[in-house]
């Protein structure tokens, strides 16, 4: 009887120490993998760290191309802006430190300006720039039906005008949101107005902007936008294209240069009413990658006379 007592308390004892080495091994195990995920974590912020500030670089490249026109600009008397010029030649990829950074700069004075089509002093419409919106709306296939509702959701008097929405369609939605009821920071305030899907958005959003450009670039704006500017030229894509062919082989240095291109007549007086050859406002858009994390920076600059520049906007993605 003492014997078999002894040979289970041996027994127990023995269920009891494999149990224990079974717990401890499940322990370091879930220690060890929780220090490998959390080794993962680190590397990957680490990795992304380096990513953004790769893109940062990238920002402080294209600024200094901005400044280097303006510098060319001066000592050759030249002052206007061209898809010829430093800034708007595309810049290759480069290896930096283990990574990659790419840039590309666009100037906004190639887009028409929202934010043009409410006065916000006094939430006046505007009528000849809603025109050039019906317009270039047209020309890309998208409802201009949407332009009520874009005037909307700027006008600071928080009006519902006849296809537009206001205040009770936004705050009916889920989630309710207020409309803006003033001139838009960022083109992505496009995304909650009424009538305008991402489908909408991405059609739209290489053609508009809301920076201060209160007249658009005839050396940069894409066929499109140069065809809404005047009815003339929307029903005559040929002028449209004679303009852009005449721009390739050399950029307009001032709007007298294209009132006096050939054929267009009064056609040429009417544009330099709406044109400039000149951009101040600039969207750097700059990537960093870096084993595998990947950072994109959109910043937009206000540039100055002597080249220096402001900042007016910054994302991060």
């Amino acid at each position: 009887m003492v014997k078999r007592l002894k040979k289970n308390e041996r027994g127990i004892a023995l269920l009891v120490v494999l149990m224990g080495i079974a717990l401890m091994t499940l322990i370091i195990i879930d220690f060890s993998t929780a220090a490998a995920l959390n080794y993962l974590s680190a590397a990957n912020q680490t990795n992304e760290l380096r990513a953004y500030y790769l893109a940062r670089s990238a920002i402080s490249v294209g600024l200094g191309l901005l400044a280097e026109d303006s510098r060319t600009d001066a000592q050759n008397q030249t002052p206007y802006d061209g898809l010829t010029d430093v800034w708007a030649v595309p810049f290759p990829p480069m290896d930096v430190d283990g990574g990659k950074v790419s840039l590309s700069i666009i100037d906004e004075a190639r887009k028409l300006d929202l934010n043009q089509l409410i006065n916000p002093q006094n939430g006046q419409f505007n009528e000849q720039f809603a025109a050039e919106l019906v317009r270039l709306f047209t020309i890309l296939g998208v409802s201009p039906e949407i332009i009520p509702a874009i005037a909307d959701w700027i006008n600071p008097a928080n009006i519902e005008s006849p296809g537009g929405a206001g205040m009770d369609f936004y705050m009916r939605l889920r989630p309710p949101y207020a409309p803006r009821n003033s001139p838009m920071p960022t083109i992505g305030d496009l995304r909650l107005i009424k009538g305008v899907d991402e489908a909408t958005f991405n059609r739209l959003q290489p053609f508009l902007t809301v920076s201060p450009e209160t007249v658009v670039n005839a050396n940069t704006a894409p066929p499109e936008v140069l065809a809404a500017l005047l009815p003339q030229l929307m029903d005559d894509p040929q002028i449209v294209k004679e303009i852009v062919m005449a721009r390739t082989l050399m950029p307009f240095t001032n709007t007298t240069d294209i009132a006096n291109l050939p054929g267009l007549g009064t056609i040429g007086q009417a544009l330099t009413q709406v044109v400039t050859t000149r951009s101040t406002y600039f969207t750097i858009a700059a990537m960093g990658t870096f084993a595998g994390s990947r950072k994109l920076v959109y910043s937009t600059f206000r540039r100055q006379g002597n080249g220096t520049a402001t900042l007016m906007s910054w994302q991060e993605d």
